[in-house]
């Protein structure tokens, strides 16, 4: 690592703020120069303050920096994992299969932002880096995946152009797919309903009206208007939802106020009220020109809620706002008749032992094609009028 002149550091407040965010795309937390939420320094140190990612939670920080660490030319964050959990790109058989051959698959190097399946840069880049930079941070991660004598490294929810680069570097290229809605110039919903074919135009309204028939309305809080009764009200929301899905949630109720106070005009929290109090939410945070949609929960359960929650009200809200896409999160084909179109997903994954990278590849060959033959298929059975 020291000819390309790269370190590991074990905190973000290791990194000056700007001088991160600077290579994240983000040069403040406010205004249109705010790119991708997710890689803003704020969003990672909310993270470290609140105690969700540490040794002990099986997320230790040691993010690759490249260059002089004051000033750096490249940013790749970086965690030691001891697990496969909170990543969305899914390895446990990968590692089921390493230690029954004998191998210690587990720590690991991961590339993520944390408990968030959502699209974004992994290789941060100043905009002056030098040529080269960021094939630079992929080769020091594979030297600092083989110096911590660990079996892979990983980068997950990445852009095409970084999986091109990392495939001409060696690592193996692993595709999946999620539901993005995209706007082409809507002025209002009911002219992106138009743009669908008739039964499924039918169908969105009836949902419409069925999800608020219980007398519930629907609030649209940012900024300022976000205190602390709305995130007491929504950890409550998503305490449910997690427990429900994976036993224990991943975010605790600290890291929630911590993003409302450094990122509250990054966040959306989309409020469904019944008799004057809340009884769901949809947390949303705002890119440039992307709504990304986050954590959903609920105290009660109304037909069509979680529709008109998390994908109806966010399309509004993009329309409104002039914004270019929502990203859904991951999974669920049920997006689709809703208007979200199927996206393919990039992750790349060194692998340091040679038979089992020889395995995953033959592996990820197979899969590449089935997620494409799958995109193709429900590409021809999006919602829009034909033609």
């Amino acid at each position: 690592m020291s000819d390309i002149r790269a370190s590991l550091v074990q905190s973000v407040e290791a990194i000056d703020p700007a001088a991160w965010d600077a290579c994240a795309g983000n040069s403040s937390n406010s205004g249109p120069s705010f790119g991708n939420p997710f890689v803003a320094h704020a969003f990672f140190q909310a993270l470290e303050r609140s105690g969700c990612t540490t040794a002990e939670t099986g997320w230790l920080p040691n993010h690759l920096i490249l260059g002089d660490p004051a000033a750096p030319d490249g940013i790749m964050p970086l965690f030691v994992k001891s697990h496969s959990y909170g990543e969305y790109v899914f390895d446990h058989g990968w590692a089921d299969a390493f230690e029954r051959a004998g191998g210690r698959y587990y720590p690991k190097l991961q590339s993520s932002v944390p408990f968030t399946p959502v699209t974004g840069p992994r290789l941060m880049l100043r905009p002056d880096a030098p040529e080269g930079s960021a094939r630079h941070l992929l080769q020091a991660a594979a030297g600092a995946t083989r110096q911590l004598g660990l079996s892979s490294c990983h980068i997950t929810f990445t852009d095409a152009a970084t999986a091109g680069l990392a495939d001409d570097e060696g690592w193996l290229v692993r595709n999946d797919q999620q539901f993005h809605w995209f706007n082409r110039d809507y002025a209002a919903f009911d002219q992106f309903l138009e743009a669908l074919s008739s039964r499924k135009r039918k169908q969105i309204r009836k949902e419409r009206r069925t999800a608020v028939e219980a007398g519930i309305t629907f609030e649209w809080l940012t900024g300022d208007a976000i205190l602390d009764a709305h995130w007491d009200a929504f950890f409550e929301f998503y305490i449910d939802t997690g427990s429900r899905k994976w036993g224990q949630p991943y975010l605790n109720r600290d890291f929630f106020s911590l993003i409302g106070a450094s990122m509250k005009d990054r966040i959306l929290l989309i409020l469904a009220m019944r008799d004057g109090r809340p009884i769901a939410g949809a947390l949303n945070f705002i890119g440039a020109d992307t709504l990304f949609g986050r954590h959903w929960g609920c105290v009660e359960d109304h037909p069509c809620l979680h529709f008109e929650t998390c994908y109806y009200q966010a399309i509004e809200f993009a329309i409104d706002r002039g914004l270019k896409c929502v990203e859904a999160g991951a999974q669920g084909q049920h997006k689709l008749a809703r208007g979200y179109e199927p996206v393919k997903t990039y992750s790349a994954h060194w692998i340091e032992n040679p038979s089992f990278r020889d395995a995953v590849d033959r592996y990820l060959r197979q899969e590449r094609r089935g997620v494409d033959a799958d995109i193709d298929w429900l590409s021809e059975h999006t919602p829009f009028k034909k033609g």
